[in-house]
């Protein structure tokens, strides 16, 4: 079976400081690196999302000035800024292949993405016969949640790392895991 890592949107504004920053995300970007480093004979592909709003616009309705946090956010990731770098512990020679989304529109899972190229995350995945992702980042509760998801609806096996992700808020992260349990995601530690 051809296994590939899915790291998920971990970028400077879902990490500490940032504009989205979550509680744990510098610790988490640096045991993914330390992950990708000890175990990265057990991966034929390592692929990063990362969001790419436009610095245009509210992006479909995505950015809002008095965000609700749910399905309005404040401006984060926007193209070419501090924010939508990837946080500086994640080693970015250890990544084979970068998706991007979100230009122009909400988007939440790495399947929604392109390449540079503008390959879709599934193009890329089936190219090298993936079968199983393993999958971590930031956030479980919304973006490693809808990944993983879209995995499942699109015929691989999916494993999120809880260990190596972290979470918005204690009640959503338990509703999302118990969401992907219900889907088929296995859960587990790394």
């Amino acid at each position: 079976m051809t296994n590939v890592l899915i790291v998920v949107d971990l970028q400077n504004d879902f990490t500490e400081g940032g504009s989205l920053g979550v509680k744990g995300g510098n610790v988490t970007a640096a045991s993914i690196t330390a992950h990708i480093r000890a175990h990265k004979s057990r991966y034929s592909r390592v692929i990063a999302s990362r969001d790419w709003h436009s610095p245009d616009g509210d992006n479909g309705g995505h950015f809002a000035v008095k965000p609700d946090m749910v399905t309005t956010w404040p401006r984060h990731c926007v193209q070419g800024t501090t924010g939508s770098a990837y946080n500086p512990a994640l080693e970015l020679e250890l990544i084979d292949i970068q998706i991007y989304k979100g230009d122009g529109q909400p988007s939440y899972s790495a399947f929604e993405g392109k390449t540079p190229g503008g390959a879709s995350l599934d193009d890329v995945l089936r190219k090298v016969k993936a079968k199983h992702l393993d999958i971590v980042g930031i956030a479980t509760d919304h973006c490693v949640r809808a990944t993983a998801l879209d995995a499942i609806a699109k015929g691989y096996t999916a494993t999120v790392l809880v260990d190596l992700c972290v979470g918005v808020a204690p009640a959503t992260t338990i509703a999302a895991v118990a969401e992907m349990l219900a889907a088929g995601v296995d859960i587990r530690f790394s």
